[in-house]
């Protein structure tokens, strides 16, 4: 099963794609966690990406996309995997499409986790404080940066995958095994 999952910063992602991993036994590709992880290496590429990372702006597709390609040939990702903050615009998704076909691959679905960005920002501001700031994008102001970036970048994915049929959307407001379950009955 190879899916993406799409919403804005703070909708919950990471955490049901950590649940899907479970239950399906396939591999989450996060960039951000890729990004984070690089960041925390302090490589070459982590140093570039955390400037980039910590003003709220996106990293280079170029540099995305060849983390995630790399990634997919990967033995774990043999039977899937589920995409987390990549692709985030329409040219990204279309090399992801390129990406797939040479590889003989095809997504499966688009999960939509439709949020409420006022909630979202109170839900980032909550996580800063249980983590003590432990992200540098935990915070108001790289939060609303964020949202508008998703609105003006992202957002457009919701069309492009319901233009091929891809599109599966649910609402990332209900508790998160509610959500779960919307998930899971959208996919199978």
């Amino acid at each position: 099963m190879r899916l993406v999952l799409l919403g804005p910063p703070g909708a919950g992602k990471g955490t049901q794609a950590q649940i899907l991993v479970e239950t399906y036994n396939i591999p989450q590709l996060s960039t951000g966690d890729m990004l984070r992880a690089a960041i925390a290496a302090k490589t070459e590429l982590g140093l570039a990406a955390k400037a980039i990372v910590d003003r709220g702006d996106l990293v280079s597709d170029e540099i995305v996309s060849g983390i995630i390609s790399d990634r997919m040939d990967e033995p774990d990702c043999v039977n899937g995997f589920i995409l987390d903050g990549f692709p985030r615009t329409i040219a990204q998704a279309e090399t992801l499409g390129d990406m797939l076909d040479s590889k003989g691959l095809k997504l499966d679905a688009a999960i939509e986790i439709k949020a409420d960005p006022e909630i979202l920002v109170g839900r980032i501001i909550n996580r800063a404080k249980e983590t003590g700031g432990a992200r540098a994008d935990d915070n108001e102001e790289v939060l609303r940066k964020r949202l508008d970036v998703y609105r003006e970048q992202t957002a457009p994915l919701v069309a492009f995958y319901e233009n091929e049929g891809l599109l599966k959307s649910v609402d990332g407001m209900q508790p998160i095994e509610d959500v779960t379950a919307a998930i899971r009955q959208a996919i199978e």
